[in-house]
């Protein structure tokens, strides 16, 4: 019983660190990368889809990405949607077949803005594994009081929990100090 709600427990960390990954991977280093425009969502075909559903995006040099749409019909549509995110600040430019964008230095001022991103992004990762590791004792204080564990297994299981949720607080602060290196490094 103790090792399901620990599992569960760690499952769910690990959930959370996998989102946390995903949401840095959109937060732009002054170098181009393609995951940068992944939480684009393009109107297209009547229906909202993700970029990915409707071209090619590729980074052929260090400041510059190019999406080339499966149907070139959909290529203003494309435009538009990354214009219309703001939090990306990018201009595509389109030439009828191709969509390219110059992916601009970074400022200092924007480097200071990105890296108080990834403290926001950090906490919503630490809130997410809080609220596993809630859940999970919630559980054993449950199947404790059913008299499924005893206090003994509760509170070896309360410890686990929580050294459990110890080493992914590192992991989650040594990504983002490394995140936060690859930001502020010009």
């Amino acid at each position: 019983m103790t090792n399901d709600i620990l599992s569960k427990v760690r499952s769910e960390f690990g959930v959370a660190l996998a989102r946390l990954d995903d949401e840095l991977k959109k937060i732009r280093t002054g170098r181009a990368h393609s995951s940068m425009l992944d939480g684009i969502m393009v109107t297209a075909y009547g229906a909202e889809m993700p970029l990915v559903a409707v071209g090619t995006v590729s980074a052929p040099e260090a400041q510059l990405l190019q999406i080339t749409p499966f149907d070139a019909g959909n290529l203003q549509a494309v435009a538009q949607a990354i214009r219309d995110n703001q939090s990306l600040g990018l201009n595509p430019v389109d030439d009828g077949r191709v969509i390219r964008i110059q992916v601009p230095a970074l400022t200092t001022e924007r480097r200071e803005q990105l890296v108080k991103q990834l403290s926001d992004k950090s906490e919503e990762c630490m809130v997410r594994m809080r609220a596993a590791r809630h859940e999970g004792l919630k559980e054993a204080k449950k199947a404790k009081e059913d008299k499924a564990i005893s206090q003994d297994d509760e509170h070896r299981l309360e410890k686990q929990v929580d050294d459990a949720i110890a080493e992914m607080k590192t992991r989650v602060e040594s990504t983002i100090s490394a995140k936060e290196k690859e930001i502020l490094t010009l």
